[in-house]
């Protein structure tokens, strides 16, 4: 008898346990701001193998708004960036430029699908030149271009950190102002371009090893109104490693590949170690 009570006790607790794990809330609102700068410096005297003195300096900021209540599923970031720096005898030149914000509004059809819904706008805050051509010339400035997506599809999600969407009827406007008119795929005399295509977008973020980990960020566009077997391309990788709560080391690789912006596969690469902070920390149940 004294075994059996003991059992008895054992299932209920076990059971108990399991039924306040099953009732844990979750979070319906989940708000993150991060601040991130890297700064970059050197300077010769005298170098026998020469050389050019330069400061460099990047920031980004990263802002994230995840809401999540019954099916509904509703995510949205923006990511801002700027970077300048300044070469001896040549002056100041811009290495990074970039405002974004996506959202992605998702209802649940079953475990992992789920009906979507995308937005996307993209530009750039200032004047971006070619330093290859004497004289510089002026390649884009602050919404020429910018780009406007949005289309419904549906959204395969395991998790916050894996997901891929697939839109086969997505809407695309390109515009520019006047002086810009006739590139980026807009006619002359025009200010706008219209495309209807096929995106596709993914997202992956794992841990590489302790403090370690790396952000994978996919965006594939077709349209069927030009030529449908052009693809164009947008897949950056950031690796960020922890050295403590506020000091990260951090990489970037970013490939775009359109041939309406530029006839050659575009790259960027960064390197540096850098503050990071979080300005905005938020859940509310």
């Amino acid at each position: 008898m004294k075994k059996t009570t003991i059992l008895l006790f054992l299932l209920f607790s076990v059971n108990l346990s399991a039924q306040k794990k099953d009732t844990l809330p979750i979070p319906k609102w989940k708000i993150q701001g991060r601040f991130a700068f890297i700064f970059n410096q050197s300077s010769f005297s005298n170098w026998a193998s020469g050389g050019q003195n330069t400061i460099a300096g990047n920031f980004n900021i990263n802002y994230d708004f995840n809401y999540k209540k019954g099916n509904v599923n509703w995510d949205s970031r923006i990511m801002s960036g700027y970077g300048i720096n300044h070469i001896s005898e040549k002056g100041f030149r811009k290495t990074d430029d970039r405002f974004e914000f996506n959202t992605l509004y998702g209802f649940k059809t079953s475990k992992y699908w789920f009906f979507s819904f995308i937005g996307n706008f993209k530009t750039q805050y200032t004047k971006g030149f070619d330093y290859k051509k004497e004289p510089k010339i002026l390649v884009s400035e602050f919404l020429s271009p910018a780009y406007l997506t949005f289309g419904p599809g549906m959204l395969w999600k395991k998790s916050d950190d894996l997901s891929l969407n697939i839109a086969p009827a997505t809407t695309r406007y390109t515009l520019v102002n006047d002086f810009f008119s006739g590139q980026f795929g807009v006619e002359e005399g025009r200010n706008t371009a219209f495309s209807l295509g096929f995106n596709l977008s993914g997202y992956y973020k794992t841990t590489l090893m302790e403090n370690v980990e790396m952000e994978n960020i996919l965006t594939m566009y077709s349209d069927y109104l030009a030529n449908i077997g052009n693809v164009d391309l947008d897949y950056q990788t950031n690796i960020r490693f922890k050295i403590n709560k506020h000091i990260k080391m951090h990489m970037t690789f970013h490939t775009i590949i359109d041939d309406n912006a530029s006839s050659r596969i575009q790259f960027r690469q960064l390197f540096g170690l850098g503050v990071n902070y979080r300005f905005h920390e938020k859940v509310t149940f």
